[in-house]
């Protein structure tokens, strides 16, 4: 079966989607971006099968996500968020922060953030750029972009 190719339509989400969209992509990303980045460690942690680890790890390569960087002459590679990966991470907090609130129940959340310019545990807020207000689903109109079909 072809896979939709959502990285053609005039639309951010979808074409975000693209590049990760595929379940394992934020997991992996989330690993590296979490300090575990040699290939075995990655297949350990998400229980993944070698297969798709190579497929998911050069597509984010593809994608600019994330880079291979050796780290043994025979050769091996640890994986690296570039800085288009970073922000991809940010999304990943906002999911967190989405799955602390809806799915951690009694429990509580499985991970905490500390902020490092204050050192207090903290969550995720979304803020408007211009003005610094909160931002909500409720609180902001879709208007057409420059790059509208």
């Amino acid at each position: 079966m072809q896979r939709t190719r959502f990285g053609e339509m005039a639309c951010s989400i979808a074409r975000t989607l693209d590049v990760i969209g595929e379940p394992w992509s934020p997991l992996i990303l989330r690993d590296v971006w979490a300090g575990v980045r040699r290939f075995d460690h990655i297949q350990a942690d998400l229980g993944i099968s070698r297969k798709v680890l190579t497929e998911r790890l050069n597509h984010l390569v593809d994608q600019g996500v994330i880079e291979r960087l050796p780290y043994d002459a025979r050769p091996r590679y640890e994986y690296h968020l570039t800085a288009k990966g970073a922000e991809l991470v940010e999304m990943l907090m906002v999911m967190a922060r989405w799955g602390d609130r809806w799915l951690a129940g009694e429990a509580g959340p499985p991970v905490l953030y500390r902020h490092h310019a204050c050192g207090q545990i903290a969550h995720l807020d979304l803020r408007c750029g211009h003005c610094g207000e909160p931002m909500h689903a409720g609180s902001v109109d879709l208007l057409p972009g420059p790059g509208s079909a």
